[in-house]
């Protein structure tokens, strides 16, 4: 499903007109060029020339601003700011609430980095987007280690070590062998990252994490969360952040697998321990990010897919788009989103009548009981 038609929905329920649909078009084209732009080291590209897809972006929001009698940006860096300060309702795009909350942007305010938001809208395009990018980077690790224990090894590593400094290989439980076979999805840390010559790193998601002010917190006291930020977004920020010294001795995971690997995983470790102290057997699908399939469920697969997603619309349009791993799957999401007010609703009326069934969004605490009714059905259908 091509990012536009995620956005859009089927038929008139969306309440966009024909012609608002360029607006959502240029909303999913502006967020791939912002998350291709910010792999690029300390975003160099804003210097002209622009690369081809930034100008293309450029040129397209040009022509949109004039066709709507809005006064156009007239570079990149302004358009960067629009990303920021212009949401997804905004009248320039016009995305309908029922696919992308309202007020969600594609830049950070404080840290001018991409959202999560703005990484899984782009996640819908032609290519998949930064989600099938970090499903390709485990597929070839799989491949390289082969299936079994070696693979989880490596991949436990990555999910729990999203930046590694020098120090780590010295701390308990770090293995050589594992870090040869994973270092090269590992990169300098971009300058993009660093307050004054040190990286800030969230000690609730372990991702990294900027001030808001351009200045490097004093230890001490602790000020307001809404100071700081860090890719996980949602953190409670009850600490202060990590301080790494030395940014010459740090490596940063890739972008696409701290978004869509480890910022699941300390709710994927939650739902292992679930099934565990259920003595549910379980075991990895290959070639995913955070799927498991059942053991012992009888002739109908059970399935458990893995997510933190801010956009539960999205995260429907995904499940429609991929074939469906199980004849009934969980989808595990944090407490905190699936409590969040018309989450659970959004991913509901998201999926399609045929769907909403076979694919049931629960949390860590709720997977266990909701798995009851799942398997109660499939006995009857035996």
């Amino acid at each position: 499903m091509r990012a536009g038609e995620a956005l859009r929905g089927d038929g008139p329920d969306t309440g966009v007109a024909p012609e608002g649909m360029v607006g959502i078009d240029l909303f999913c084209e502006l967020a791939r060029m912002v998350a291709a732009l910010a792999e690029i080291q300390g975003l160099r590209s804003f210097a002209l020339p622009y690369p081809g897809f930034a100008q293309r972006a450029l040129d397209r929001m040009v022509m949109h601003c004039l066709d709507t009698g809005e006064e156009p940006p007239k570079s990149l860096p302004e358009l960067w700011e629009w990303c920021r300060t212009r949401p997804a309702d905004d009248a320039l795009f016009a995305v309908p609430a029922s696919r992308v909350t309202p007020g969600a942007t594609l830049v950070h305010p404080v840290s001018r980095m991409p959202t999560r938001s703005c990484l899984e809208v782009a996640s819908y395009g032609p290519d998949g987007g930064v989600a099938a990018h970090a499903r390709t980077l485990l597929v070839d690790l799989e491949a390289r280690c082969g299936a079994g224990e070696r693979y989880g090894q490596c991949r436990r590593f990555l999910a729990r070590h999203p930046v590694v400094h020098q120090q780590d290989r010295f701390g308990p439980g770090w293995s050589n062998a594992v870090w040869s076979r994973v270092k090269e999805l590992y990169r300098p840390l971009p300058e993009s990252l660093l307050v004054d010559g040190v990286l800030l790193r969230c000690p609730s998601c372990g991702l990294p994490a900027l001030p808001r002010e351009q200045a490097a917190p004093l230890p001490g006291p602790y000020a307001d969360s809404r100071d700081i930020w860090c890719e996980g977004e949602e953190c409670p920020h009850d600490g202060p952040p990590e301080l790494l010294r030395e940014p010459d001795q740090t490596w940063i995971l890739r972008r696409s697998l701290r978004v869509f690997l480890a910022l699941p995983h300390l709710t994927e470790e939650a739902v292992l321990d679930e099934l565990d102290h259920a003595r549910i057997g379980y075991e990895l699908v290959p070639g995913s990010l955070c799927a498991y399939r059942l053991r012992d469920t009888g002739p109908e697969v059970l399935g458990i897919q893995v997510y933190d997603r801010l956009q539960p619309a999205l995260l429907a349009a995904h499940l429609t788009d991929g074939a469906p791993l199980a004849d009934h799957t969980l989808v595990v999401v944090p407490e905190a989103l699936a409590e969040r007010d018309g989450y659970r609703e959004a991913f509901t009326e998201a999926l399609p009548v045929s769907l909403r069934e076979r694919l049931v969004l629960t949390t860590p605490v709720g997977l266990v009981p909701d798995l009851g009714p799942a398997q109660r059905e499939e006995r009857d259908d035996a």
